[in-house]
């Protein structure tokens, strides 16, 4: 009894398991809902999400530099107990033993000047001194303090980062937003060369199972020709051969649908274990894209446009560094009130004007052809970047100019072998009647089932290199020409 229990559990479980794989889950997926699927989960649009909002905050950590900054600096405490060593007045040396503190606070609200490089800032600061050695007639704490003060840093003829990051950053940031989708369209590109591999590995697969299909029709009847001596022995060998032939392309199609049906799931994010069905996008958009217009909207709206004028503008603040380094000049002003008492309140008690102003230099005398040398090589870098721009530019329209053209040459080609399909389908079912009837030889027959299989083929490759070429063109204009719309908002 115990064994037969046994026995009823592992057939029941047999039976579940089999029942799970019938039931396994089959996911049929169009192009653009692959597409639509990698750019929401793939780990490729993932990073490109990571990468965006990188540059944000790095956009955002710019921004702050021109704004306001409140800081509190301090010590507390400087505790410090030591002997140390005190000239007198005759000259001689006393080491006196020494237990003090002392703590500083200062708060200050600063902002820099962005168009001259300066900053201007508003402070106010409070300093004790603490001296635990003091004798019960000394005063033991002590303060000092500044109720206010202002003070201005302007550097003079020297080069102003504040200004050129107010030039540079902007176009980066914009740059930014336009590489995100213009990566999110490499992603529909890249998704789209899978799913077309894909599809043609299931198209090899109808193929090869037709044809298994079809070759052991005809070997049937070939057979029972030969069975009734109105055909030669090696006709039915030819035959033969043919179906062993295809045998092995449909194993060989099958084992290239499992590689393409794991690299597609494997990129999109999906469960190794599912099944997935593609239904071919036969149905194109039809659209004119004048080339003109094309090249037109990729300098408006690619980031690698707004590049060309962001690298001028860092040659030029490179050459701007490089003047700035001949010499260097501070100004410092200071204005405010300061005061010590012995107490903290006393401290904002009739205060005493506090002033400084300074100027700070430093001029290279001999400086044996130093800033020279750093003034020529960055006005050689300049140039530089202008020649490399322009040709830069030269083949970024040329390369706009080439896919146009090819996408609408593909397009040609995609009608012509649309009808050369169609023809060669019809063909071979002619053919293979007439091969029933005996009016066909079987090495017609071969050449005509040749024929149907490769414009089944070059079909559908003109099929995936039409869809190629339109997300390839989304990515190099970021336009989506069949809806005649930007495809990345500015803000």
């Amino acid at each position: 009894m115990k064994r037969l229990s046994i026995v009823l559990f592992c057939l029941f479980a047999f039976h579940l398991s089999v029942s799970e794989s019938i039931a396994q889950e089959v996911v049929t997926y169009t192009l653009q809902e692959m597409v639509q699927r990698a750019k929401d989960r793939s780990p490729a649009s993932l990073r490109a999400k990571t990468r965006r909002e990188n540059r944000y905050w790095q956009y955002r950590l710019f921004r702050s530099n021109y704004n306001p900054q409140l800081r509190l600096n301090g010590t507390i405490p400087s505790y410090s107990q030591a002997f140390n060593s005190i000239t007198q007045p005759d000259g001689s040396i006393e080491f006196l033993e020494v237990q003090q503190n002392f703590m500083d606070l200062e708060l200050g609200l600063q902002q820099v000047i962005s168009p001259t490089g300066g900053v201007i800032s508003v402070n106010t600061s409070t300093n004790r001194f603490d001296n635990f050695l003091a004798g019960p007639n000394d005063i033991q704490t002590r303060w000092s303090g500044v109720p206010v003060n202002v003070r201005f840093q302007q550097p003079l003829f020297a080069y102003n980062p504040y200004k050129w990051d107010k030039k540079i950053q902007p176009l980066l940031f914009e740059e930014s937003k336009r590489e995100y989708v213009q990566e999110m369209e490499e992603v529909s590109f890249f998704v789209s060369q899978l799913f077309f591999d894909y599809l043609l590995a299931q198209v090899n697969v109808g193929i090869a199972q037709q044809n298994l299909t079809n070759t052991e029709e005809i070997f049937s009847i070939e057979q029972a020709r030969y069975d009734l001596g109105t055909t030669f022995e090696d006709k039915l060998l030819q035959v033969e051969l043919q179906v062993l032939q295809a045998r092995q392309d449909l194993a060989q199609a099958k084992l290239d649908l499992e590689s393409s049906a794991l690299a597609v799931k494997s990129f999109i994010g999906l469960d190794p274990n599912t099944e997935i069905e593609l239904d071919s996008p036969e149905e194109v958009p039809f659209f004119d894209v004048n080339v003109d217009d094309a090249i037109e909207l990729a300098f408006q709206n690619r980031a690698e446009a707004l590049g060309f004028q962001r690298r001028k503008i860092e040659a030029e603040a490179a050459m701007a560094e490089a003047k700035g380094q001949r010499f260097a000049v501070q100004l410092n002003a200071s204005y405010g009130y300061n005061n010590a008492a012995f107490t903290w309140s006393d401290i904002y008690q009739n205060p005493n004007t506090q002033a400084l102003v300074s100027l700070g230099f430093s001029v290279p005398i001999l400086d044996w052809g130093r800033n020279k040398a750093r003034l020529a090589q960055a006005e050689a870098n300049q140039q530089l970047v202008e020649y490399t721009v322009q040709q830069d530019e030269i083949n970024f329209e040329q390369e706009i100019f080439t896919k146009v053209k090819n996408f609408l040459m593909i397009r040609e080609r995609l009608q012509v072998t649309k009808v050369s399909d169609e023809v060669a389908q019809r063909r071979y079912e002619i053919a293979i009647k007439r091969y029933q009837s005996g009016n066909v030889s079987i090495t017609d027959l071969s050449i005509a089932q040749n024929e149907k299989d490769t414009n089944r083929r070059a079909y559908f490759s003109a099929l995936k290199d039409y869809w190629l070429a339109y997300y390839e063109l989304r990515a190099l204009t970021l336009f989506d020409f069949e809806n005649q719309e930007l495809l990345y908002k500015t803000e």
